[in-house]
């Protein structure tokens, strides 16, 4: 797990805003602001953060389904802002996504054989006959009976969609997949079912995972570590056990007292955040969460936190975006 796979260099996705009868830029929407991070091959990184604060957009911008507006994703050594669209279309064979909607991610036109042989025939792989037994081999390694491959989306559950979303993820033998809230809408069962999967796949295959989520008890289940953002930025950024022991973060301390407690006896202290998220397309000044913060001064309005080592942190794991950190006591 030594060998570093992607790296994220000060993404930034700025989406234009438009007005007036010309339909002419009149702002920008900062759904990605300066993001970085690393993964390396046969981990899982975690991303967290409440709905809308850009984590889909992140992993959108990795791929380059969006074109990011600055900013560097360097995937296996290749800048992918230098290639061209058939190198990408190349390179994209090691990199695949698992999308939130296991239905509306499946064509519904489309019986499920055709859904799965769909990469082969894009990328050239294989005979009609070769290409018919990968997807049975697929389905099978999923937990889907072969003879499902003539059958609809719509004759599936829920949990069933997504495992057929992770056999057409892992055809093509990807070196990295994203995957963006892959159990957000599906039922606590199911959802162990298919972590378990997606946990089985990425030891047999050595898949590296970026984990997108807002539930933080389901990326510790998964995840290696965990980078948390809030309105665009990355706020606190560690491997998972040191994350919930120690947050160095507010936002982090407010997301893990939300965690729900099995035990109807045992108290924990919560952390309500008063007020609502700004909007992206106004952000505030300083630190984006000043606002919210209940530990905020003066000088985090007028301050930008860098991410930077925690402090009373010697191994360089622990990152953090916060000018008190350190001096504030998170309990």
């Amino acid at each position: 797990m030594d060998e570093l796979l992607l790296d994220v260099e000060n993404l930034k996705m700025h989406f234009p805003v438009l007005g007036g009868i010309f339909r002419r830029p009149v702002g920008k929407v900062y759904a990605v602001d300066d993001v970085s991070f690393k993964i390396r091959a046969g981990e899982t990184v975690g991303l967290v953060g409440e709905s809308g604060c850009g984590k889909t957009t992140v992993g959108r911008s990795i791929l380059r389904l969006y074109k990011p507006t600055a900013g560097k994703v360097v995937f296996d050594n290749k800048d992918l802002s230098q290639l061209s669209r058939e190198e990408l279309r190349d390179l994209r064979r090691d990199m695949q996504m698992i999308f939130q909607d296991p239905f509306e991610s499946l064509n519904s036109r489309h019986t499920i054989g055709n859904i799965i042989e769909e990469p082969y025939i894009i990328h050239g792989i294989g005979t009609p006959v070769e290409r018919k037994n990968h997807v049975k081999q697929l389905l099978h390694r999923v937990g889907i009976a072969a003879r499902a491959v003539t059958r609809f989306p719509h004759e599936f559950s829920g949990g069933q969609r997504q495992r057929i979303g992770i056999a057409r993820a892992i055809a093509l033998n990807p070196k990295l997949i994203i995957c963006d809230e892959p159990v957000s809408a599906l039922d606590v069962s199911i959802q162990s079912q298919v972590l378990n999967l997606l946990l089985d796949l990425q030891r047999e295959m050595g898949l590296a995972y970026l984990f997108i989520a807002h539930d933080l008890a389901v990326v510790k289940h998964i995840s290696d570590r965990i980078a948390v953002m809030y309105l665009g930025k990355i706020v606190e950024y560690a491997d998972a056990d040191t994350l919930y022991a120690k947050p160095a973060h507010p936002y982090t301390t407010a997301l893990i007292s939300a965690i729900p407690v099995p035990d109807p006896e045992q108290k924990k202290k919560k952390q309500i955040l008063v007020g609502d998220v700004p909007s992206p397309i106004h952000p505030p000044p300083g630190c984006v969460f000043h606002t919210r913060c209940p530990y905020a001064i003066d000088d985090c309005s007028n301050m930008t936190p860098d991410l930077g080592v925690a402090p009373g942190n010697s191994d360089d794991d622990h990152w953090v975006a916060c000018i008190r950190a350190g001096e504030i006591d998170l309990g």
